[in-house]
């Protein structure tokens, strides 16, 4: 068997800071919490605002604007501002030398299975990018139960969500995939599979990333069940309970000041629901809750393959989510506008007895996302901590170090680039540097966890480290814990907010004018980020997160 580490890296979808019971959650994820109990939980780590970007910097090993993420793909598709610009190819470009690449050429067996969501042309597909074993989700999302309307053209009714798969070097329709289907189980079927298939004599490389719970919400009727009316009181009173069982387990401090409840245009508060909309409303958190169940029993399975043949104590778990909980249609919003709506009640039944099933279409809106997210501010495509900061478990013992004591934790900043240099440093392989296959590549930005998990260096990044946001008009730029934040009408003001992330993480309290020469800092430094990363900022894109009303959607009785 071999010396070197084998890597699981796990990934969920939109899932939210406090979404599993290691995190505060009553919903229920033994396996998870089990990983969390013998590994470190970290309460800082930090990806991009939204989906392709951080799979690309999760890839690379460097910022999303240099990796070909610089936007999401849905909008540069739809967007001329952004069409032509390095680092806005809407793919994982050739300027970065892929992990699987790295590994594969390194001797490491690479296989994936589940999304992929970094391009969808062949050259861009994830066996051309280093998976030697593969099958894939290619777009943002998909219906995880396979049910797929198509128009009198035979083109896709939901034409954000194209279903498209890979299996190995070939795209495949979804017609080729044999029931019953439910993604979570489906990916999980396919991992063990390439997993007991393996060449045991080397090392592996396994990537997971589902697409629970990302909308729409569809999960297993039974599942479902297990919730029903657990969440009538409605999201401020879950948000309520969730700060409290993170205080409780030392993931927050007791004094922490929890960003309030911020309502989008076009959304009732849970107070101004009539019952009939209560009902659907709490009906979509329990969907959602059955759907990050699932996805726990599932990764369960592989713990146990990996347990069962003795490989788990030699091999680094890492488990997080894309970015923060979702509060809104956020890829399709670009792509169908309001025709969103017409779209799903043409061709879906969302009656409140189907919601959750394959042939219903539903998300789960602001304020249930906003309850996953405290004590930060918003959630997925915010450049505020709602948005990038993400629940994460390392569970790799034989490090020792901050992992050999159980139910470890740490405050610690670390980031979704980090992940490439780590696992390399782990493998004993080095990045190639400028130069990789014959073409010129992108260093990595992140910084290798080793000798911080190991004991021997006390942090990953230092009280000097500096580091960058930008999605969607929203940028953000950090120092320690300093945060600098812009957002644009009618999300903000058009000018740059200051927080002490040390003392306020919920970014409550604005500190421009008592500390304005850290901010003039900050800013400084926002100029030379952007310039490092060929950031460009389309300040006339319509705002995000339900904040807009440029889209033309009527959200009442629907997205609540």
């Amino acid at each position: 068997m071999s010396k070197q580490p084998n890597f699981l890296i796990i990934l969920a979808d939109d899932l939210g800071f406090s979404d599993i019971g290691a995190f505060g959650s009553e919903i229920s994820t033994p396996n998870l919490d089990k990983l969390a109990q013998n590994g470190l939980r970290q309460t800082g780590f930090h990806t991009a605002s939204a989906c392709s970007p951080t799979r690309s910097m999760l890839m690379s090993g460097t910022d999303n604007h240099l990796a070909g993420l610089g936007q999401m793909a849905e909008t540069i598709a739809r967007d001329p501002f952004y069409q032509g610009h390095k680092g806005y190819e809407g793919m994982l470009n050739d300027r970065v030398a892929a992990l699987p690449e790295i590994l594969s050429d390194a001797g490491y067996e690479t296989i994936m299975s589940g999304k992929w969501h970094l391009g969808l042309p062949k050259h861009a597909q994830p066996h051309a990018r280093g998976f030697q074993k593969v099958f894939g989700l290619l777009p943002g999302a998909g219906n995880h139960y396979l049910y797929e309307p198509f128009l009198e053209d035979n083109t896709p009714a939901m034409k954000f969500l194209p279903p498209l798969y890979v299996d190995g070097p070939e795209q495949i329709s979804h017609k080729d995939i044999p029931g019953p289907f439910y993604s979570s189980t489906y990916f999980t079927d396919r991992m063990l599979g390439f997993l007991k298939e393996r060449d045991t004599s080397k090392p592996f490389f396994a990537y997971l990333p589902y697409t629970a719970p990302h909308w729409p919400l569809q999960a297993p009727d039974e599942e479902i069940a297990k919730y029903k009316g657990r969440y009538d009181a409605g999201p401020e009173a879950l948000r309520l309970e969730r700060l409290q069982r993170l205080k409780q387990l030392g993931l927050i401090s007791e004094d922490v000041t929890p960003h309030p409840i911020m309502s989008p245009y076009g959304y009732k508060s849970w107070d101004e629901l009539n019952p009939e909309e209560r009902a659907i409303s709490a009906k979509k958190m329990e969907v959602y809750a059955a759907m990050v169940t699932v996805m726990d029993k599932e990764i369960g399975r592989v713990i146990k393959l990996l347990e069962d043949r003795g490989e788990l104590e030699n091999t680094f778990v890492f488990f997080s989510s894309d970015n923060g909980a979702e509060g809104a249609l956020l890829e399709a919003i670009p792509v169908m506008g309001d025709q969103i709506k017409k779209t799903v009640e043409k061709f879906f039944d969302n009656s409140i007895g189907n919601i959750g099933r394959g042939n219903s279409w539903t998300y789960l809106g602001p304020h249930w996302g906003q309850a996953a997210t405290a004590p930060s501010k918003m959630y997925k495509a915010w450049a505020t901590e709602g948005g990038i900061r993400c629940p994460s478990i390392i569970h790799y013992p034989k490090i020792g170090g901050i992992l050999k004591d159980n139910n470890a934790i740490t405050h610690e900043f670390t980031t979704i680039m980090d992940i490439l240099p780590t696992v390399l440093d782990l493998a004993g392989v080095q990045h190639p540097g400028e130069e990789f296959r014959g073409r010129k590549v992108h260093k990595p930005r992140g910084k290798s966890w080793a000798p911080w998990l190991s004991g021997k260096q006390k942090e990953v990044h230092d009280e000097n480290a500096v580091h960058g946001w930008e999605l969607f008009g929203q940028a953000a730029i950090r120092q320690g814990k300093w945060k600098a934040v812009w957002l644009p009408p009618p999300t903000g003001k058009d000018e740059w907010l200051l927080f002490d992330l040390e003392k306020d993480p919920g970014e409550t309290h604005n500190l421009a004018k008592e500390h304005s020469e850290k901010l003039e800092q900050l800013v400084a430094f926002w100029h030379q980020y952007e310039a490092e990363t060929g950031t460009i900022v389309n300040m006339s894109e319509p705002a995000v997160g339900g904040f807009g009303r440029s889209t033309g959607i009527n959200w009442d009785d629907w997205g609540h």
